[in-house]
């Protein structure tokens, strides 16, 4: 039996590479930019690596001119893309309008079916409890995965999916509101930065206009460089993701 605080026996430093990983994001680029360099590494030590991505990511501009149809085809292209710089196995698109996913009993079993049907032993995505968290998308996002997580271990949830249950070993919340656990990406970062680049669609939006100069690029990963090292210093690493560890 799993006691309650188990999660809190964990020590910072990093998991064994899974032999399977689920990510759980509400938008192309946001597994990128919360767990790209983890992703990277595991990925690159055997892990099968998936990238589910909820909405299409239709409504993420700035560009005056562009249909929503137009750029979802964009991000789309763009998120394969940053998957194989990744090492990522597989993308799933779920496809719900961007900017209007709703949390309903719906939304979990779709995750709840993803997640019997990947069968990963980790599962990762957004913190649902991060204070001040202004996207109801990336709020959304982080409740169909900790409910999608409980559904999918227990098998009377949905029974009618016709899944055998599966109990992932361990959920990791990026951008968490109080993180207690850090994965090392001193050797993958630059990866995590070309994947996050794959986005230009992203450039003006999240990444300070990175695509548009050489200085703008190079401001962009110091940027992402003073964040990870900030983030590693918890644990006493140079370059960290940093992450809620919750035992399910």
């Amino acid at each position: 039996m799993t006691n309650l605080y188990d999660d809190l026996r964990d020590a910072p430093e990093g998991l064994p590479t899974p032999e399977s990983a689920l990510t759980i994001g509400a938008h192309p680029d946001d597994a990128e930019f919360g767990a790209g360099g983890t992703l990277a590494r595991w990925a690159r030590d055997g892990c099968r690596v998936t990238l589910l991505v909820m909405t299409d990511g239709s409504k993420g501009t700035w560009e005056e001119g562009v249909s929503p149809a137009e750029l979802a085809a964009r991000r789309r292209e763009e998120q394969r893309r940053a998957a194989e710089v990744l090492g990522a196995a597989d993308v799933i698109h779920l496809d719900h309008v961007d900017g209007e996913l709703e949390y309903s009993m719906e939304l979990r079993e779709e995750i709840c079916r993803w997640i019997r049907t990947v069968r990963p032993q980790v599962v990762l995505g957004h913190d649902p409890w991060r204070r001040y968290m202004l996207h109801p998308d990336h709020r959304a996002a982080g409740l169909a995965l900790v409910d999608g997580v409980v559904a999918a271990r227990d098998h009377l949830f949905f029974p009618d999916q016709d899944l055998e249950r599966h109990r992932p070993e361990a959920i990791l919340l990026w951008q968490a509101d109080e993180p207690n656990h850090y994965e090392d990406i001193a050797d993958t970062f630059d990866v995590k930065v070309e994947a996050l680049l794959c986005h230009s669609s992203q450039s003006a939006t999240t990444m300070g206009d990175a695509a548009s100069s050489p200085a703008a690029r190079e401001e962009f990963t110091r940027r992402l460089s003073a964040l990870a090292a900030e983030s590693g210093k918890p644990a006493g690493l140079r370059m960290a993701e940093a992450f809620r560890l919750i035992r399910p």
